[in-house]
């Protein structure tokens, strides 16, 4: 309750102060260089404990939220003199990420960030986690997806969850409960759902998906004007227009593959996936992104690693979201990215 009284600015501060602390104390530095990294804390600090110009520094990155990688690692490319990238995580911090999944996050670079865990004063390297065996989904909720899948919705699974889509956008899951066990839920996102179940008592089931289906699909249309209903997940409509045309990213064919963890929402804004093969036979695996997001090459390098080590990245997203720290993070990778962009109804 305490913390979240506490305004930007003054975290900011606090959070500047808590690092110089923890790096003086871990290197016995006499004195740390502070560098801006936007909402993260940073500093420098010389290879004899002291900064200097033109000297080779260490650079350090709190991280007391989920995102802090991607940033870190342009800012450090962007050092003059670099040796070593550590990244701290506060585990204090209530969104702090896990330590040890940041640490494998990390070893994708070939800047090879050294990732820490401290825990009040005392800090301690982290190690690379193995990554989370996929979950097969009950054959029963499969069953229970038919009526959308004979609608012609798209059917997706990720972990264990059955879901139903149009061009990207869920309009339907398969939930369980105690009293129906696994049965179809309709609309577009809980809320939806839940209005839909209230309308069952006054149409029938096929009436109430017949109009959220109508509805969505009257949206997600490159000539309506802009709607709640065009504007979410459209890194999932990029994919799905990509599912259907796999030469546009040089693939012969590709299924939709679920991100390293779950969705938390609707407007997570995590890059869509799909894996396949290339027109040459190597295995590829593609992240879509719309928008401008510092952790979508991280979390395209980890989806890779998941699939396949050794598979080739694709990266598409919009020429507009083709930034410079997007293209540095895609080529920092010990196995670059290769970048595509692609325009669409997906970029308005």
């Amino acid at each position: 309750m305490v913390a979240s009284m506490i305004g930007p600015e003054q975290r900011a501060r606090l959070n500047l102060a808590k690092l110089r602390a923890v790096v003086r104390a871990h290197t016995g530095a006499t004195t740390t260089q502070d560098r801006p990294l936007g909402g993260l804390a940073a500093v420098v600090v010389g290879d004899d404990g002291n900064v200097q110009e033109g000297r080779v520094q260490d650079g350090f990155v709190l991280v007391s939220g989920p995102t802090g990688l991607g940033a870190a690692v342009v800012w450090a490319l962007r050092q003059d003199h670099p040796r070593r990238l550590h990244l701290i995580v506060d585990t204090d911090a209530e969104d702090a990420p896990d330590p040890d999944v940041l640490a494998r996050r990390a070893g994708y670079f070939r800047a090879d960030p050294w990732v820490y865990r401290l825990v009040g004063s005392e800090l301690t390297r982290a190690q690379p986690a193995a990554h989370e065996p996929p979950l097969v989904p009950d054959p029963v909720a499969l069953v229970a997806m038919e009526p959308l899948r004979a609608a012609g919705v798209e059917v997706v699974v990720e972990h264990g969850v059955v879901l139903a889509e149009v061009l990207g956008l869920e309009v339907g899951r398969v939930v369980k409960d105690p009293v129906r066990g696994f049965h179809l839920e309709v609309g577009v996102g809980r809320y939806d759902r839940e209005a839909a179940r209230l309308m069952e008592a006054l149409r029938s089931v096929e009436e109430v998906t017949a109009t959220v289906l109508d509805v969505v699909r009257g949206h997600r249309r490159p000539d309506q004007p802009p709607h709640l209903l065009n504007r979410l997940a459209r890194q999932r409509w990029l994919r799905a227009n990509i599912l259907v045309r796999p030469e546009l990213v040089g693939a012969s064919y590709l299924v939709a593959m679920e991100p390293p963890f779950p969705r938390e929402s609707l407007i997570d804004t995590t890059p869509a996936l799909a894996s396949g093969r290339r027109t040459d036979g190597g295995s590829v695996v593609v992240a879509c992104a719309v928008g401008v997001d510092a952790e979508a090459i991280p979390t395209a390098a980890d989806a890779r690693h998941r699939f396949d080590p050794e598979a080739e990245l694709v990266y598409v997203c919009p020429s507009r979201d083709q930034y410079r720290a997007v293209r540095e993070l895609a080529q920092a990778l010990r196995q670059p990215a290769r970048m595509v962009t692609l325009e669409g109804e997906w970029t308005s």
